[in-house]
């Protein structure tokens, strides 16, 4: 089994659909640059570097999608989400799948 088999994740429509509701969070994990170029609308900005800072505000989420540019960042990020007894999954193909998608972005 391959690291990323076994991280919990789904895909951009599927993200986009649970992010609608108030108990869920969308994160972006790149840098600030990236983040500021495009992003997913709605996605707030946690740079992976970052994220233990982002710790308390997520884990009052059901759960924190979490989404890259095409899913290592991102899945490196739910696995210590993970770690840390946050419910997190991996948006997998990252912004350039939802961007493919026709899903908002800003």
């Amino acid at each position: 089994m391959s690291f990323f088999t076994s991280i919990p994740s789904v895909s951009v429509t599927e993200a986009a659909e649970a992010t609608r509701a108030t108990d869920t969070v969308l994160i972006d994990v790149r840098t600030p640059e990236e983040y500021r170029e495009i992003h997913a609308q709605g996605a707030l900005n946690c740079p992976l570097p970052s994220l233990a800072s982002c710790l308390s505000k997520l884990a009052h989420f059901k759960t924190v999608y979490v989404i890259c540019q095409s899913g290592g960042r991102s899945a490196r990020a739910v696995t210590e989400l993970i770690a840390q007894h946050i419910n997190a999954k991996n948006v997998s193909g990252g912004t350039l799948a939802w961007r493919t998608h026709g899903l908002p972005i800003a």
